[in-house]
């Protein structure tokens, strides 16, 4: 278990990032032969994610496992160039589900939301927290000072 910090902290963020959220539902628990492979897929391609040197992939890493995962990107351009390349799992993972839910859509669905955050456009609080979101992938520091309130962070 990740060590808990008491005091309040914030993350560190310098520049721009992407938040990527993505996730799965089951709406026919039935048809394991569906689901399962949908499950199967994410599961190698966060595997494989975690494990690509971020310098050559944009990935900066996530939280969540499941249903809903957040992961955070350095850019737009790096989540799409992995989304199509043929070299990673994600290709091969989107065309079988394709070609398994072509006449049965409805049995799972899956989703996926993306945010282009601007340096300074964002905000974050931890207290009583391990590192977290932003805080895990960027760093944290002291929600201190100048970075005592939510407006402040914000550099409103």
């Amino acid at each position: 278990m990740a060590e808990i910090i008491e005091e309040r902290m914030t993350a560190k963020i310098d520049g721009d990032f992407v938040v990527f959220l993505i996730g799965m539902r089951v709406n026919r628990w039935w048809k394991f032969h569906k689901w399962v492979p949908v499950v199967k897929a994410m599961s190698a391609m966060l595997r494989e994610l975690d494990q690509l040197p971020s310098e050559e992939t944009g990935f900066l890493g996530r939280n969540g496992q499941g249903g809903v995962i957040i992961q955070y990107w350095r850019s737009f351009e790096h989540l799409e160039a992995y989304a199509k390349s043929t070299g990673h799992n994600h290709v091969p993972a989107w065309t079988a589900f394709n070609k398994r839910m072509k006449n049965c859509r409805g049995d799972v669905g899956i989703w996926h939301e993306t945010y282009l955050i601007k340096e300074g456009h964002h905000e974050t609080v931890y207290s009583g927290m391990p590192p977290y979101g932003l805080g895990k992938v960027f760093g944290l520091i002291p929600a201190t000072g100048s970075k005592k309130d939510a407006r402040a962070r914000l550099g409103a």
